[in-house]
């Protein structure tokens, strides 16, 4: 059974940093590429940030250039995501996503001072 499982979401203040995590289980995680999406209310779901199964090439929102890094542990069949800058408009539900097989149940990040 394909299974992402997203953590770190949580309350962060306006410029401030956190780390999202992706576990996964149930495919061969080094043979997936791999995205990070997020919904925040009242928009639709959008691609924040993608990255190959070999982690040789990355691919950003133009909203998250230079502020967010997509990276992956192919040995711990783990996703990342590194936010910094956080911007009151970051705040979303992010989604890890295997790239035509399954996407998790989302990590909320809350952005308020």
């Amino acid at each position: 059974q394909v299974q992402l499982v997203e953590s770190g979401g949580g309350l962060v203040q306006p410029g401030g940093s956190l780390r999202l995590s992706c576990v996964a289980s149930g495919f061969t995680f080094s043979n997936s590429a791999m995205n990070w999406y997020r919904q925040s209310p009242g928009k639709q779901r959008e691609l924040v940030a993608a990255i190959t199964s070999a982690g040789d090439n990355t691919l950003y929102h133009d909203s998250v250039t230079g502020r967010f890094t997509i990276s992956r542990d192919n040995a711990e069949s783990s996703l990342y995501l590194q936010v910094n800058y956080q911007d009151i408009e970051d705040r979303a539900v992010y989604y890890c996503d295997a790239t035509r097989l399954a996407r998790g149940q989302g990590s909320r990040v809350t952005v308020s001072s």
